[in-house]
């Protein structure tokens, strides 16, 4: 008996794919879930429905009344946050720490825009800067203004983050007035399909506001028109197509990139073992190789230390990481779930097996045994710490990403060598820095600010505040320039200005005085 096919939810309504659909599994048990299918979808057609009704509907509310939609959207996902939860596991895999990070961090962020949006206000735009005079007399200036695209924001989705790589996109985007149509990754798009079901059932978001297409439907950039936006989040290879596509290159789409990332943590000179800089360096790497199974974009790949510290670093990394249990997240002992699908496992164990050619292994997890879970059967791989003796030579360390539980243990000679080896990455969503000399992590800081999106500074002082290297919070940027994409979200209501369109109006100050 075939496992249930998924709706799409197209044009304000729920739209069967034609085919027979992809199967989703549970990545632990083995076991069909659901199917999703997107063949045969009329795709201009729904998506001229959601500019032109969704579209129109949304941007004939303020953004205080549209803040109001966000939270009645948020209260409708929190009705079934346990349904939620039951899906994440069974889909992706997942410990309960873990879903948690996906499900109720989207319901923070949904919170969060409906705030800021509530302090926007009745207005419908939004200033951008004072005036400037333009004549000699001040009576004629020019204001710059944003305003809501007429478009729609079309997302495709990465499969590690299926709740909160959706709602962190459409939140800023429904505030800003927006229509919403979500791709998500095929292989966990089962919670994404739900959520959006849920939403559109309760029906409190106008028809077309929010949509979703599960599988693999055909001509989908095609289906874009010049004034729609379009976020990815995902390889780089993927996204080079994208960037060529006629949509892009022709049509001036604009785009947001999300793409792979090397990123960093730096123990800066001057700690010893025991201090308190160097423990709080050795638990957020145990914390960011094993929360999602390493299956973060902004997880730690590469940690530096001063090469006098590489052994202790190598032995209390290790042992922290020994400790980890695996398995089938649905028994309480387990620590860590499972890879997202089998095309993910022999992904990781394919890009393991290549930095171990050039990096010796520090600490194996592959070989503990899993709990509760076959591991002929289930995507579990436990946690792996690599290491490296010439971090110079060592190039395949600063150019790949395995995107599970493996990193690397990098040692460098000062400060300036350890930049340097992090700049190799090409640009990176995230570093975090770790040390107790402000002025020394200050400076660490700024050096690297320009080719990171966020860098995370952990010292003793903050050791109980510090949000994680990984967790990316909505008051601050999440993109990175380089192979990282170049792409910018989040950020407050920085967030907005992808979603609308500056101009600049010249006009008498009587004029500007209306806006």
């Amino acid at each position: 008996m075939a496992s249930p096919l998924l709706n799409n939810v197209l044009a304000g309504r729920a739209v069967a794919g034609r085919g027979p659909g992809t199967p989703l599994f549970d990545p632990v048990l083995g076991t069909e879930l659901v199917r999703v299918d997107a063949s045969g979808l009329d795709l201009a057609a729904g998506f001229r429905f959601a500019r032109e009704q969704g579209g129109a509907a949304l941007r004939a509310l303020s953004y205080r009344e549209r803040a109001g939609l966000l939270g009645a959207v948020l209260k409708v996902l929190q009705q079934h946050r346990d349904t939620y939860y039951e899906i994440a596991t069974a889909n992706s895999g997942t410990v309960k720490n873990d879903s948690a990070i996906d499900i109720d961090g989207a319901f923070y962020t949904l919170g969060q825009y409906a705030k800021w949006g509530e302090a926007l206000g009745d207005r419908r735009t939004l200033l951008d800067g004072e005036p400037a005079r333009l004549a000699k007399e001040p009576n004629f200036q020019s204001q710059h203004l944003q305003v809501p695209i007429r478009g729609l924001a079309l997302f495709i989705n990465a499969f590690n983050f299926p709740s909160w790589g959706l709602w962190e996109k459409a939140a800023p985007a429904l505030l800003s007035g927006v229509p919403v149509v979500v791709k998500p990754a095929t292989a966990t798009a089962w919670l994404t399909q739900r959520m959006v079901q849920d939403v559109v059932d309760a029906g409190v978001l106008p028809a077309g506001a929010l949509s979703v297409i599960c599988g693999s439907p055909a001509g989908l950039l095609d289906a874009l028109e010049p004034f729609d936006v379009l976020s990815f989040t995902g390889s780089a290879a993927t996204a080079a197509t994208i960037r060529a596509h006629r949509a892009v290159a022709q049509q001036s789409v604009r785009v947001n990139i999300e793409a792979d990332s090397i990123n960093s943590a730096l123990l800066l000179p001057g700690e010893a073992p025991d201090s308190d800089a160097f423990g709080l360096l050795v638990r957020e790497v145990v914390r960011e190789m094993t929360v999602k199974s390493g299956q973060k974009c902004t997880a730690i790949r590469r940690i530096f230390v001063p090469e006098a510290l590489y052994a202790p670093a190598a032995e209390a990394i290790g042992a922290k990481l020994g400790k980890t249990s695996v398995g089938n997240p649905r028994n309480d002992s387990v620590r860590m779930g499972s890879l997202v699908s089998r095309a993910q496992f022999d992904a990781v164990r394919e890009g393991l097996a290549a930095l171990q050619r050039q990096a010796e292994t520090v600490h194996d997890g592959t070989r503990a045994p899993l709990v509760d879970a076959d591991p002929a059967i289930a995507c579990c791989i436990g946690p792996t710490l690599l290491g490296v003796r010439d971090a110079d030579a060592a190039a395949a360390v600063h150019h790949t990403e395995v995107f599970g539980p493996v990193a690397t243990l990098v040692p460098y000679r000062d400060t300036g060598h350890a930049l340097t080896l992090i700049r190799r990455g090409q640009g990176s969503l995230v570093a975090s820095l770790y040390g107790s000399d402000a002025a020394a992590l200050g400076a660490a800081a700024v050096e690297l600010a320009d080719s990171h999106g966020r860098v995370h500074v952990v010292s003793p002082d903050v050791a109980a505040l510090h949000t994680g290297h990984g967790n990316v919070m909505p008051q601050s940027l999440h993109g990175g320039p380089g192979r990282a994409g170049g792409g910018e979200e989040l950020g407050g209501l920085r967030a907005l200005n992808f979603y609308h369109r500056r101009a600049a109006v010249q006009a008498s100050t009587a004029v500007l005085a209306t806006l």
